[in-house]
This record gives C-alpha cells, structure tokens and sequence, in this order.
C-alpha cells in the first residue's frame, strides 16, 4: 500500500500576501481525495522527528538557535520566512514524514511526503523557505540504521539543491544529482556529484531527453539500494520563479521517467513535492498532483 505523509500544519498561515503557496499542501491532498487517486486511509500525519536525527544531519547550534527562535534576523532573512514556533515544528514533522516515508517505500515500492523537498537547507544555514533539510536527514537515518547502503538523490526541481549537496560533499554513499535553471536561484551553487544547469526557457524534449540519459547511466555508476526524489513543478513555462519552459504533460513525463527507472531497476523510492509557484494554484496542484497519479499508475 502506498502511504503518504500529511499534517494539516504544513499548510502553516503565513503574512497575507507572502509569495510562498502554502495553500497547496492542503488542496493537493483533498484534490486526490476527490477524484479517488488516494483513500483517507493512505494519509498519515507524520509526529516531531527526534533531535538525534536533526543534529546527525546539521549543525546543533543552528538547530539549538531555531529550536529557541534566535536565529539571527539576517539569518531569518535569508530563510525568507517569519520565524515562529509552529514553522519549526512543520519542519521536524515534515522530516520525520521523509522518514517514515522511505521505511513505507522499502514496502510498497514509492511513499510520498505532501510537503518536503526543503533543499536549501545546509549543515548550518536555512535558505529559500527552507529550514531542515528532510531528504537528507532521512537519507542519512537509512544509512545509520543499515536500511540502506547507497543512496541517490534525484533532485529535479528548478532549483539546485546547494544544501544537500554542501551536506553530502564528503559522503560518498550519496549521490546528489541537480538538474536546474543556470541562472536561477541559488545564485552560490555548492558542487552536486553530478550538475546539469539548464539554460533559460529549456523546453520539453531537451529536459527529457537529458533525464533520459543520465538517469540510468548514474544508477549504473553508483549502483544505489535507494532513491529520493524532489519532484518540484517549478519546471513549468507558468512558473514565476523558474525561467523553463516545460509543459504540464512534459513535467508528468519526467515523473515518468523517474518512477519507470526505478521499477526497472528494483529500486524503493522516496518523492517530496518541492517547489511550483505558477500564477494560478489550480496549475500548481495539478501538476503536484500528476506525480501522485503517475505513481499510483505504475506501481499499483
């Protein structure tokens, strides 16, 4: 059974008229529900992960000044997000949620987080509406638990993933794979184990012919027991901030490849939803939504 991590507070209000939707982590849920791609029974609200899986990953004085909401105010800046104490504890739900959702994944094959995917996030910073880094802290709890021996990281959204490569740059049982706008957002990239910048307005098929090549010759490389997925949409031409030009049907494509990639190659898969900041929620939601229904496709 696929299972899937939800909390009503990763829909945590923020001041009216801040740029980041987090509307859609509460319409991608009930849209699914809706039309009958998930049943309630699927959903699980993730609890606070323990401090020791934070502090394995980042910095315990960071964490000590997020924990107390001290962080300093050029550092909440660079964040982007008012710091409160419910933000904090949205982060560690959504970790524990990456958690739970790669132990779920070695079972059914995929497992999501409605949230996640929080990239930026280094040892000893927050960036970009990213304060813990969830995919890495659930990778590294695969790895110190014996769950897993290699892990590959297939981070697809628009924007390089700087704080999970600056976490694993040593770590040579994670492979960080970035394919991202060039000149976007971080403009300070950290150096993945495999980067491919994507000039402005990269359309359908050069996107996917690109993932179609490189995806299979890494796992042959690298020879992962796991894979975690960030499956951002702000890939799409409609995206404010991404500066691509994918369709919404090249964008389900991708999630194609990706899901398809790893049945073929035997291997449990983790997806957190990332970014997606189109105009129009509706955009947003859909696309997010099209890779639970790719998924449910192929592997029910």
């Amino acid at each position: 059974m696929i299972k899937i991590a939800y909390h009503p507070i990763y829909a945590h209000p923020l001041p009216e008229g801040h740029r980041f939707p987090m509307v859609k982590y509460e319409l991608i849920p009930a849209q699914l529900l809706h039309e009958g791609t998930i049943e309630e029974y699927q959903l699980f609200a993730p609890e606070p992960t323990d401090e020791e899986h934070i502090i394995a990953i980042h910095d315990a004085n960071y964490w000590q000044q997020l924990k107390a909401l001290t962080l300093p105010y050029q550092e909440q800046r660079r964040i982007g997000f008012p710091l409160d104490a419910q933000l904090v504890e949205r982060e560690i739900r959504i970790a524990q949620g990456t958690i739970d959702g790669a132990i779920y994944a070695q079972k059914s094959g995929v497992a999501f987080n409605v949230a996640g995917g929080t990239h930026h996030a280094g040892s000893n910073w927050g960036e970009g509406f990213c304060l813990l880094n969830d995919q890495a802290i659930a990778a590294n709890y695969l790895l110190r638990y014996q769950l897993a021996k290699r892990i590959l990281i297939v981070d697809l959204d628009v924007h390089q993933g700087n704080g999970t490569a600056e976490i694993f740059q040593k770590e040579n049982r994670v492979f960080t794979f970035s394919m991202h706008g060039d000149k976007n957002f971080p403009f300070r990239k950290e150096k993945s184990d495999l980067d491919i910048p994507l000039a402005d307005g990269t359309n359908d098929d050069e996107f996917l012919n690109i993932l179609s090549e490189k995806l299979p010759s890494i796992i042959k490389q690298h020879q992962p027991d796991f894979i975690f997925y960030l499956s951002g949409v702000d890939v799409l031409e409609s995206d404010k901030l991404g500066k691509l030009s994918l369709s919404k049907a090249a964008c389900k494509q991708r999630d194609q490849i990706v899901f398809e990639t790893c049945i073929k190659y035997n291997l449990p898969i983790q997806v957190s939803m990332g970014g997606g900041y189109s105009e129009d929620i509706k955009i947003i939601v859909d696309a997010h939504c099209n890779t639970f229904r790719t998924a449910f496709d192929l592997f029910t």
